[in-house]
C-alpha cells in the first residue's frame, strides 16, 4: 500500500509538470534557464520553498533539534529578513538589469575574469557541497522508511548507494530536459505535498502523546524538558568550546546575516526563480510569501526533533539524524508513509534539480560562450546546459557516500563548508553595489584574500571561534582588503545601471507593509521563545 501511495503521488507529479510544459520552447535561452521569464509569484514562492527545504534540514535540522534543542530555529526564522532585502534591493536591480545569472552582474559592475572566478567557484560548491549532502540525506531517509537494504536482500550501505544512484539518476532526468520551468512546476506541487506531509508528522505525533488532543501533547512535550524549547543559546561563540557549539545567539549578528542575505539574495540557485519572474510585482510577491512560510516551516523542521526527544530521549544522541525517519515510521500509518517518501524524494530531486539547473546556467552562459565558443547559439547553449547537468549529477552520485558520519550532523556540515565559497562571493557582490569606488582588481583580491582566510583559520589554525564569527570577520577583512587594492588600482570609469527593458518593473504595492510584518514577526519570536 505504502508503495502503491508513492508510485501514485510521484507520478502525478511527473505528468502535470510534463503537461504544464507541453507548448513550452526549451530550446531557447531564456526558455530553458529561466522558463521563459514567466513565473508567476505562487510559483516562485513554492519553487524557492522547495529548493531551499530538502532532506538535509528534515533530517539533518530535526536531528540538530533532537540534541541541542530549538537554537537551530535561527537559520529559518532569521532568512525571512533576507527575503525582505532580496523584495525591496536586490530583486528590482536584478530584473532592471536583464540578468540571467549572477556572475554576469559581476561581468557588468567588474569584468569578465572576476565573473568566471565566481561561475567556477558556484559550481564548485555544488558539486562539493549541497548536491552529495542532499542526494546522502535524501538515500537515509528512504533507506529508514522503506528499508530498502531488506527489500533488496543487500547491506544497509549498499540500500543506501543504490538509493543515491536511483534518486540522482531520476534528479538528473528532471533537470535535464525539463529545465527550470520543469523544475519550478514540479517544485509547487512537491512544496504543497511536503507542507501536508511535514505538518502531517508532529500533529499525528501531539495527538497520539496528547491523547487526541493537540494542546495536551504540546504541553507534555515541553513539560519533558523546556529548556530544548529556547530560542536564545547560551553557548559561548569566542574561546575553549566555541568550534563545537551549534549556534552561539551572537553569531546572528555577525556572521549568520550575511550567510542568509547571500543565500536568498545572491545564491544562483535560489536567485534564479526571480531571475524568471513574469515582472518585478511577481517577483516580490514570490521573495515576500517565501518569507511567510520560513517563519512557519520549523513546525516541520524542528518541532518535531523536539517530540523525538520526547520519544527516545538520550538514546538516539550518538546518530542524531536517524530521529526524523524513526519518528516518521512511529506516527505516519502505512498507507501514508508512500505518500511521504513521495514528498520526500520531490524534496531531494528539487533542491538536486535546482543546483544542477543553476550550475547548468553558469557553465553555458558564463564559461562556455566566453571561453569555448563565443558563436555559440542558443540550442548549442542549451546542449551544454543539458550535458554539463548529466556529468556533474554523476559527480555528485559519487561523491554522496562518502558525506556520512558527520560529526556535528549533516546540517552544520553543509553550513561549514558553505563559508569556504558563500561570504567570498558575498562580499564581493555587495562591494559591487554598495561601494563605486571598488575596482575589479580589488574585487579579485577580496575574492582569493576571503578563501584563503577562511580555510586557514578555521581548518589549518583551528582558531577557538565559532566558524560563523569566522564569516563576519572575514567579510569585514574582505571589505577592507577591496577598497586597499581599489586605492592603488583605481578604475577609469564608474558603473552605471542600466535598464535591459525586459520585464515590467511596476512594484508591489503591499512589499513595503509585508516586509514591515515580516520583521516584526520575526523579532517576536526571539522574545517570545528566547531564555524558556
Amino acid at each position: 500500500m505504502a508503495f502503491f501511495t508513492f508510485l501514485l503521488f510521484t507520478g502525478f507529479v511527473a505528468f502535470y509538470a510534463t503537461w504544464q510544459l507541453r507548448r513550452d520552447q526549451l530550446n531557447t535561452q531564456d526558455g530553458y534557464f529561466l522558463g521563459g521569464r514567466s513565473l508567476t509569484g505562487v510559483v516562485i514562492a513554492g519553487s524557492l520553498l522547495l529548493t531551499n527545504i530538502s532532506t538535509e534540514h528534515l533530517v539533518g535540522m530535526n536531528g540538530s533539534a533532537y540534541r541541542n534543542g530549538a537554537i537551530i530555529v535561527a537559520w529559518e526564522v532569521t532568512s525571512a529578513l533576507a527575503l525582505v532585502v532580496a523584495a525591496l534591493y536586490f530583486a528590482p536591480r536584478y530584473l532592471k538589469m536583464g540578468l540571467t545569472t549572477i556572475p554576469e552582474f559581476l561581468e557588468k559592475r567588474f569584468d569578465g575574469f572576476t565573473r568566471t572566478i565566481v561561475a567556477l567557484l558556484l559550481i564548485i560548491s555544488f558539486v562539493a557541497t549541497l548536491l552529495p549532502i542532499v542526494l546522502y540525506t535524501g538515500a537515509l531517509n528512504i533507506e529508514a522508511i522503506f528499508e530498502i537494504s531488506d527489500l533488496l536482500n543487500v547491506s544497509q550501505k549498499q540500500g543506501i548507494w543504490i538509493t543515491i544512484l536511483v534518486v540522482g539518476i531520476i534528479g538528473g532526468v528532471y533537470a535535464i530536459f525539463g529545465g527550470l520551468k520543469m523544475v519550478a512546476y514540479t517544485d509547487t506541487i512537491n512544496g504543497f505535498g511536503l507542507l501536508v506531509a511535514g505538518l502531517l508528522v508532529p500533529i499525528l505525533a501531539l495527538l497520539s502523546i496528547g491523547n487526541g488532543n493537540i494542546i495536551s501533547g504540546i504541553s507534555a512535550v515541553f513539560e519533558n524538558d523546556p529548556g530544548k524549547f529556547n530560542v536564545i543559546s547560551t553557548e559561548s561563540g569566542i574561546g575553549p568550546g566555541a568550534r563545537t557549539a551549534i549556534l552561539p545567539f551572537e553569531v546572528l549578528f555577525t556572521g549568520l546575516i550575511i550567510n542568509q542575505i547571500y543565500f536568498w539574495t545572491m545564491h544562483q540557485s535560489i536567485i534564479q526563480r526571480v531571475l524568471g519572474a513574469v515582472n518585478l510585482k511577481e517577483a516580490q510577491k514570490g521573495l515576500l510569501f517565501t518569507g511567510l512560510l520560513k517563519i512557519l516551516i520549523p513546525i516541520v523542521i524542528v518541532l518535531p526533533g523536539l517530540i523525538g526527544f520526547y520519544y527516545f530521549g538520550e538514546s538516539l544522541y550518538d546518530n542524531p539524524d536517524s530521529v526524523y525517519p524513526l519518528l516518521v515510521k512511529k506516527v505516519l500509518p502505512l498507507w501514508l508513509t508512500g505518500f511521504f517518501v513521495a514528498v520526500m524524494m520531490g524534496a531531494i530531486l528539487t533542491t538536486f534539480n535546482s543546483a544542477l539547473n543553476s550550475a547548468a546556467t553558469v557553465f553555458s552562459l558564463g564559461i562556455f560562450k566566453r571561453y569555448i565558443n563565443r558563436r555559440a547559439n542558443e540550442k548549442k547553449l542549451v546542449s551544454i546546459g543539458k550535458w554539463t547537468s548529466a556529468l556533474l549529477a554523476a559527480f555528485a552520485i559519487l561523491i554522496a557516500p562518502f558525506v556520512a558520519n558527520a560529526p556535528s550532523g549533516l546540517y552544520q556540515l553543509l553550513q561549514q563548508l558553505n563559508g569556504i565559497f558563500f561570504i567570498p562571493i558575498a562580499s564581493v557582490i555587495i562591494a559591487g553595489f554598495l561601494f563605486k569606488n571598488v575596482t575589479a582588481t580589488g574585487a579579485k583580491a577580496g575574492l582569493l584574500f576571503g578563501l584563503g582566510f577562511y580555510v586557514i583559520m578555521y581548518y589549518v589554525l583551528e582558531v577557538d571561534l565559532h566558524f560563523v564569527h569566522i564569516w563576519g570577520i572575514e567579510f569585514i577583512l574582505n571589505i577592507m582588503v577591496m577598497h586597499l587594492v581599489s586605492y592603488w588600482y583605481p578604475q577609469k570609469t564608474l558603473f552605471e545601471m542600466q535598464d535591459a527593458g525586459v520585464v515590467n518593473l511596476q512594484p508591489w504595492k503591499y512589499a513595503k507593509p509585508i516586509s514591515i510584518i515580516l520583521v516584526i514577526i520575526t523579532i517576536l519570536v526571539y522574545l517570545l521563545l528566547g531564555n524558556v
